[in-house]
């Protein structure tokens, strides 16, 4: 919207129309004006009696020249009977045409959106809905077709509003959106044309409350700010017309023109102030990108670092692992060849404990069984012995027994005594060699 249509203020009226131009006086306005009430003009005449009255007239009329007929003669009968048909044939007529003019002039429209104020003999009865609505009753009219479904914009400049230092301000722009709750109390109580003067009346005081509680130099943060409370204000007091105010705000202000300049200058020197920061804001994060690169960089030098101690420590790590399983190893190698060693030297103990011990009981047997043997022998090579034992010679050599003691005897026996023991000393042989045995056992 531009700056010339915002300094003009809106204007709310009522408007008189016909019937089809409601529609457009509702959607655009008239002459720049808003026009939420307008009154239309009645086509709801009297004119549909005439036809009425004229035609019971003529049903009257016909009724009396039938009575009329019924008195004359021949001739008066057929010229009396052909002026009632007339009669009653217009009557009929009139009284149809009269029937359809008060049917057709009882129909009513109501737009979309809108209410209308239904009045009999100038009092209001009610309201009607959008849609169509037959009214029979003669003096009953709509005198008024209200909008309340559209939201109105309404712009209301103010002028000269002195601030807190008592600065006037060029103008003020306030621009709000009402709509009409109750349309009979709207209509009755105050009507459009009264309703702009209280409305703007209404604005420019808020408005100018608004702007003695801030400074010259923060006027422009006026625009846009937050105007709930003078939305509410404005609620209170325009809620006995049956208005309520669905939105509201400042789009501009305009400050004098030495205060124009001044801020002119404050915004040179913020904007500026501003472009300095950005750039400085730039240097300082191109320094903070540099200190991160080298942070960056740096960190991944210390990771690489610590990625080859790692791995240094690692291989360490793997190595003392590999020595020690090697010495794990080489005992275990150690411990299982001593045990081997220990295990075959306890078997081969235990094995040769147990030939020992078998060998002794061997022995001990083969013993038993050698002197059994030799015991057996010795009584057979006795027994031999004994049935092959020389007889034995008795040479008595004592004088005192009486017997032959010269010199030849005792030649004689010396003589004999060899021969005789050749044959025992040669049987002797073997049983002296069997007779070994046992000591070579032994």
């Amino acid at each position: 919207m531009s700056t010339a249509r915002m300094s003009q203020r809106s204007v709310i009226s009522e408007a008189v129309a016909s019937w089809s131009e409601i529609p457009q006086l509702l959607r655009g306005g008239e002459a720049g004006t808003l026009v939420p009430v307008i009154i239309p003009r009645h086509r709801r005449k009297l004119w549909w009696m005439l036809p009425l009255w004229i035609g019971v007239f003529a049903l009257l009329s016909g009724v009396m020249l039938s009575i009329k007929e019924a008195d004359s003669g021949t001739v008066g009968d057929v010229a009396y009977g052909a002026l009632a048909g007339t009669a009653y044939a217009v009557g009929v007529v009139l009284l149809l045409v009269g029937a359809l003019w008060w049917w057709r002039s009882s129909i009513v429209e109501i737009e979309q959106g809108t209410h209308g104020i239904l009045t009999r003999y100038g009092a209001v009865t009610r309201t009607l809905e959008p849609g169509r609505h037959y009214l029979w009753h003669p003096w009953s009219r709509v005198d008024f077709v209200v909008d309340i479904a559209t939201e109105i914009p309404y712009s209301a400049p103010v002028m000269a509003c002195p601030t807190q230092e008592n600065v006037p301000l060029r103008s003020i722009e306030f621009f709000l959106k009402f709509r009409i709750n109750d349309a009979v109390l709207f209509v009755r109580t105050i009507g459009a044309g009264n309703f702009d003067l209280v409305l703007s009346s209404a604005v420019q005081d808020a408005i100018r409350q608004r702007a003695r509680m801030v400074r010259t130099e923060r006027a422009y943060d006026l625009r846009g700010s937050d105007v709930a409370d003078m939305q509410e204000l404005l609620n209170r007091q325009l809620s006995r017309y049956g208005v309520r105010i669905t939105g509201s705000n400042i789009p501009e202000v305009q400050l004098p023109t030495q205060y124009q300049q001044h801020l002119a200058t404050r915004e040179r020197v913020a904007k500026e102030r501003t472009a300095y920061e950005q750039e400085w804001g730039l240097t300082r994060k191109r320094r903070i990108d540099s200190l991160g690169m080298d942070i960056e960089r740096a960190k991944k030098v210390r990771d690489a670092r610590i990625v080859e101690v790692k791995a240094a420590l690692n291989k360490a790590r793997e190595q003392v692992a590999q020595l020690l399983e090697e010495q794990e190893t080489n005992a275990q190698r150690v411990r299982f060849e001593i045990e081997t060693r220990g295990r075959s030297g306890l078997i081969s103990a235990e094995n040769e404990a147990k030939a020992q011990r078998r060998l002794a009981q061997a022995y001990r047997d083969n013993r038993a069984v050698l002197q059994y043997e030799l015991a057996r022998r010795r009584l057979d090579v006795g027994a031999e012995l004994a049935t092959k034992a020389p007889q034995p010679v008795v040479v008595r050599t004592d004088a005192g027994g009486g017997g032959d003691t010269s010199a030849l005897s005792t030649l004689l026996a010396a003589q004999l005594l060899p021969r005789m023991t050749e044959l025992p000393a040669l049987n002797s042989t073997p049983h002296t060699a069997f007779g070994t045995e046992p000591d070579d056992a032994e």
